[in-house]
């Protein structure tokens, strides 16, 4: 088997590689998302999978989701000083070498030049080999969620940052004043996709990202219940005697 293959659609299924990846080097790997948690919902088994195969791998969140809770006593800015620590132990569960918060206000996420700003000056001083970031198509989750708004804002203004901001010197002239020159991202893989192009198997991972996620104890309500929703989530040709966890991707090659 061609262990460097990408997965190739058949009609609606797709045939799995062993190292879909073929990254022949360790690669530095940013992962941009709306708010603490989402890292390690959207794709923390495969965070865990790079992080062992020894990829180095650092977050920026840029909310620190100061409004996610129903506790009427809880201040947003307690909120948001509880949820940086919650988000760091999170990240050292798997692995993750850096975390950095930009710290935009929750909730009121929009793509705009700011938050675009904001995202190409973070690419520009990180220097990443490959971006994670989550689909800004993404509007419904299922039959019975809607997507977050932030979540979307930040897929669009990322996908923005990366290409071509982020590329080109003449955008955001203050930022090559301030020494930071144009980087090319070579890979994006986004989250939550409506279209994936790449499905890893995170079987093996799958234990661990369940645990970075309990480090979010101000979102978890009831924990065994968490536990059990995230193990069903197998995938459809496997079973509950024999599971087999994946995490979905598109993959956009750019560099």
């Amino acid at each position: 088997m061609n262990t460097n293959q990408q997965p190739q659609p058949e009609g609606n299924k797709f045939v799995r590689i062993l190292q879909p990846e073929g990254w022949e080097t360790a690669q530095q790997i940013l992962v941009i998302l709306a708010h603490p948690d989402d890292p390690e919902f959207f794709c923390g088994a495969t965070i865990a999978r790079w992080t062992e195969a020894g990829h180095q791998v650092s977050y920026c969140l840029l909310t620190c989701g100061d409004k996610g809770t129903h506790d009427r006593q809880m201040s947003g800015e307690r909120l948001c000083a509880i949820r940086h620590e919650e988000q760091k132990r999170a990240a050292a569960h798997l692995g993750v070498r850096r975390v950095r918060f930009l710290d935009f206000p929750d909730g009121y996420l929009i793509p705009d030049l700011e938050l675009r700003r904001a995202i190409t000056r973070v690419i520009r001083e990180e220097k990443p080999d490959i971006v994670v970031t989550c689909d800004p198509q993404l509007l419904f989750v299922g039959e019975e969620r809607i997507n977050h708004p932030d979540h979307r804002a930040a897929g669009q203004a990322c996908v923005d940052a990366v290409f071509p901001a982020a590329r080109d010197h003449l955008y955001f002239p203050e930022l090559l004043d301030a020494g930071l020159e144009p980087h090319v991202v070579r890979e994006m893989w986004v989250s939550l996709p409506t279209e994936p192009n790449v499905r890893l198997d995170v079987t093996d991972h799958w234990e661990r990202k369940i645990e970075a996620i309990l480090c979010h104890q101000t979102q978890i309500a009831d924990e065994d219940a968490l536990r059990q929703r995230m193990k069903n989530r197998f995938a459809k040709d496997s079973s509950a005697e024999h599971p087999r966890f994946e995490e979905a991707f598109r993959r956009i090659r750019l560099g």
